[in-house]
């Protein structure tokens, strides 16, 4: 379905345009919530609470090129209110990503699997030794693709500050990934 035809089914309350809707953005939502939490279970009750917002406020949904930068700003907006939570109460579970094992079956080659992995896990842990400022320049340039004027229009920063801030986020994961051994 057409992105602005299903924008205004959603807004005019079609509960199967709605289906179709979260479908289609599930991923992403829960994606970037997973990132900034660690912890797939409270990512996954953060996308909901996320598109529960998003349902609430399905009237005035901003036309398809503003969509996304909207959808995430609501869901860092959550993650970062979990953030102050938990610093009044901590969460119970502290079990490391690593520990918990892969669900999926595999398939293709075991050895660029393995290969793929473990690259994946250094990224992973270099990217949770980054500040918390570049960690989310990272995450939301790199990792959901916004713009570097998205990200200024998200966290209300001008876009020279942003692009310094993007370099910056960089330039420490590349310091991070070389000192674990990482090949450029």
């Amino acid at each position: 379905m057409e992105p602005g035809v299903l924008l205004q089914r959603v807004g005019a309350g079609d509960e199967l345009a709605w289906e179709a809707f979260v479908r289609q953005h599930q991923g992403r939502i829960f994606g970037l919530a997973y990132h900034y939490l660690g912890h797939a279970e409270d990512a996954r009750e953060l996308a909901q609470e996320a598109f529960v917002q998003i349902y609430r406020n399905r009237h005035s949904l901003p036309d398809d090129s503003g969509l996304v930068p909207w959808m995430l700003c609501i869901t860092r907006n959550l993650c970062m209110d979990l953030f102050r939570r938990r610093k009044a109460r901590p969460p119970t579970w502290d079990i490391p990503v690593e520990e918990l094992g892969h669900l999926a079956a595999p398939d293709g080659d075991p050895e660029q699997q393995l290969h793929d992995q473990s690259r994946k896990e250094l990224v992973h842990r270099a990217l949770r030794e980054l500040t918390d400022l570049n960690r989310e320049m990272i995450l939301l340039k790199d990792i959901q693709g916004l713009t570097l004027d998205e990200i200024a229009g998200l966290l209300g920063i001008p876009l020279g500050t942003a692009k310094s801030r993007s370099n910056r986020a960089r330039l420490e994961l590349a310091e991070k990934l070389l000192a674990r051994g990482a090949c450029p």
